[in-house]
């Protein structure tokens, strides 16, 4: 094959120049005002809004070598944390200029490689004392209030940032829209077991302010008194707060009680509002301000520990949830349902409605169901090429036998719920619709195993190992509603519910009126859900709002001024050589000036400077002044518990709440800055590109030509 070859360091180092340039179009994802991009499809004409990394990467066309490796150091990313690929690919583009400028300073690749892994090494270890354990984040949480201080003007003594308590803005979001209001979660219309773990759930506002509303069930006899506030709510009174503008309902079409009798929908939080181990609260301060997803983590975090009775188990089951997307509601309408919420075609919304108040019996299905499946490690016979397994004599359409034979067993079995791990036979779908049989195909398996726990169904892979024991009962199906009690119609897909008696499943029910959001508002909700269940799974977080990063360039600013003392850091002290030393500030400033692009393009996001310059000379006066205190790290903690590391008395915006205090995963952030510098470092010790295939002409006719030598 012919073959080209390129020098990729030639003059200058292409492969980094490519890094930087796919890096620098991500620089919006960074912080929590995020900008969105429209990727339109050139051949369908469908657009998509993206607000990740992942999805931005997916959209674009990556045929370079050093666009594959972002894209998979993107994806490995993604695949074990679902958070940090902003940070990741940020930095991997910041870091890539920086080492072309050392470059061009004739640093040599060695001391490039070793200094700036050994540095970032150091910061892995400095920034451990910024480690928050989270039982004393909760902790915090939970006894934090707003104080009424928060709430003067500017020229009130509540201190530079308004909030003096440190954890004040975790519990406080200011304006609070009317559409914003209480989220339920959606009980069934069947009195079965599940029901009865939503007699006590959490307000999705309990977390932005010191006193909260308790809506109770009827049969409830107990009486509570919420934490803190000295108000006492009995059980046989709605209790509604009209005086606060966060729980006024005001303006809307449904009062609080309305929305949480409707269906045996039960909201409201629990009789103490921080009992479940103030998970409603550490998911506010993880949100980074996305409220939609927030207040339904809430009320999942509330459900789930319901279950548990609070026994202290405050780990978050990701395994119970799921999410469905409809298409046609406003986005106040979402909400989280009991059971497995889908979408079916307009006949199969028919047979749910033949289904009304009937246990059905369920069969699941661990593949796919038609008539070519074979099982993962299947072996066909070797030299035998099969023309048609099932013959038949009639003359009749091929598969024909196979459907009658599948649909006569499953009502032989009296079936009337199908639910399929993989894709099904459509024509197989059209008979078992017209037999009354609900058939539900791409049914992730931990919602196969919630129902087979549920209703003692067991899995099969075939229909022909079907036996009486396989066969579950106590399910049901209905269509699913909206909070004021309308089933939603909106055309070619309907919403379902289906459940069963002691289930735990969960649905995420997302609604949007628009449909290129749909996946913006999936990711951004499992997003949150694993930025919370890594936080309990490592048991620590970082301060957010740069803190972290802050520390780090305070730390490697300090080891590249003062080369010569001994004993700081094992950079200093191991250098293999006198070559190194020489090179060590360079490089390490370098490292730095990433860390510095970081933190200024955070505060230009969140609108805390005007201009990214005027961030950087911000960024600049809290690093002399960490340096003034003589403990970088007391003095970021610090002012963190002040309301914000990189705040000032002059906002641009100041009578905006352009941040809430947040929490970083630790784990997530420090592994998004190692695969940042890994992929760099990498790309910076490769010195040729080698191209195979029929591409001579297409790379002779390109404007680059001339860099290639051809073989």
């Amino acid at each position: 094959l012919p073959m080209a070859f390129r020098d990729v360091n030639a003059r200058r180092h292409i492969g980094l120049q490519q890094l930087s340039a796919l890096a620098s179009t991500g620089r919006t994802f960074l912080g929590p005002m995020k900008s969105h991009k429209f990727v339109v499809d050139e051949i369908t004409k469908q657009s998509t809004l993206i607000c990740s990394a992942v999805r931005l990467l997916e959209s674009l066309d990556l045929t370079s070598a050093v666009g594959q490796l972002l894209n998979e150091s993107i994806q490995a990313q993604n695949k074990e944390f679902q958070t940090g690929t902003s940070t990741l690919l940020f930095l991997a583009g910041a870091w890539s200029s920086a080492v072309v400028e050392c470059l061009q300073q004739s640093v040599p690749v060695p001391a490039i490689v070793s200094v700036m892994s050994e540095g970032l090494n150091s910061c892995c270890e400095r920034v451990q004392c910024l480690q928050i354990p989270i039982h004393d984040v909760k902790r915090e949480l939970c006894s934090s209030r707003v104080r009424p201080k928060a709430f003067e003007s500017k020229t009130g003594q509540a201190g530079r940032d308004g909030l003096t308590n440190p954890w004040d803005l975790l519990c406080f979001q200011r304006d609070i829209s009317a559409t914003e209001e209480v989220i339920p979660i959606n009980s069934c219309s069947h009195q079965g077991d599940d029901c009865n773990f939503n007699k006590l759930l959490l307000s999705p506002l309990a977390g932005f302010g010191s006193v909260a509303s308790v809506v109770k069930a009827a049969d409830d006899k107990s009486s509570s008194a919420l934490s803190g506030s000295g108000v006492t709510a009995s059980s046989c009174v709605t209790r509604k707060l009209t005086h606060s503008r966060h729980f006024s309902t005001h303006g809307k079409g449904c009062s609080a009680s309305q929305q949480g009798n409707f269906q045996g929908h039960l909201s409201g939080p629990p009789a103490d509002a921080c009992g479940c181990c103030g998970l409603g609260h550490l998911a506010v301060a993880l949100s980074h301000g996305n409220q939609t997803s927030v207040k339904l983590l809430q009320s999942i975090a509330a459900y789930q520990q319901e279950r548990a009775e609070c026994s202290g188990n405050s780990q978050l089951n990701i395994a119970e949830i799921v999410t469905c997307c409809v298409l046609g509601l406003p986005e106040s309408y979402s909400c989280v349902s009991t059971g497995f919420v889908t979408l079916v075609s307009p006949e199969q919304a028919t047979v749910i409605k033949h289904f009304a108040d009937k246990a059905l019996r369920v069969l699941l299905m661990d593949g796919d169901l038609t008539e070519g499946y074979r099982h993962l490690g299947f072996n066909r016979p070797p030299n035998v090429r099969t023309v048609l397994e099932h013959p038949s004599p009639q003359g009749g359409r091929a598969g024909d036998a196979w459907l009658s034979r599948m649909l006569d067993i499953l009502m032989s079995f009296e079936v009337n719920l199908v639910l399929v791990k993989g894709n099904v036979c459509k024509h197989l779908m059209e008979r078992c619709v017209a037999s009354r049989i609900l058939v539900i195909g791409c049914v992730a398996r931990d919602v196969l195993c919630a129902f087979g726990a549920a209703t003692g169904a067991q899995a099969v892979t075939y229909l022909s190992q079907l036996s009486a024991s396989s066969v579950g009962n106590g399910a049901w199906a209905e269509l699913w509603k909206s909070r004021d009690g309308r089933a939603v119609d909106l055309g070619e897909l309907l919403p379902a519910r289906i459940s069963a008696g002691g289930i735990p499943l969960l649905t995420a029910v997302l609604t949007t009126a628009l449909p290129c959001k749909a996946q913006l508002l999936e990711d951004q909700f499992w997003t949150l859900l694993y930025r919370l269940h890594h936080a309990l799974r490592d048991g620590k977080v970082f301060p957010g709002g740069g803190a972290v990063e802050l520390l780090c360039l305070s730390h490697i600013q300090a080891l590249a001024e003062q080369p010569g003392r001994p004993g700081n850091d094992r950079v200093v002290r191991e250098l293999p050589g006198p070559w190194l030393a020489e090179y060590k500030p360079i490089v390490l400033q370098a490292l730095a000036s990433g860390w510095r692009r970081y933190l200024s393009v955070l505060l230009w996001n969140t609108a805390r400077a005007s201009s990214e310059l005027g961030a950087g000379a911000s960024v600049d006066h809290h690093l002399r002044k960490a340096a003034a205190c003589g403990s970088p790290s007391a003095y970021i903690l610090e002012e963190f518990r002040r309301g914000g590391v990189l705040r000032s008395g002059s906002e641009p915006f100041p009578d905006q709440v352009t941040d809430l205090k947040v929490c970083d995963n630790v784990a997530a952030k420090t592994e998004a800055w190692r695969r940042a510098l890994d992929l760099v470092l990498l790309v910076l010790q490769t010195d040729a590109e080698i191209i195979t295939g029929p591409r001579r002409n297409q790379i002779l006719n390109s404007p680059v030509s001339s860099e290639f030598m051809f073989l």
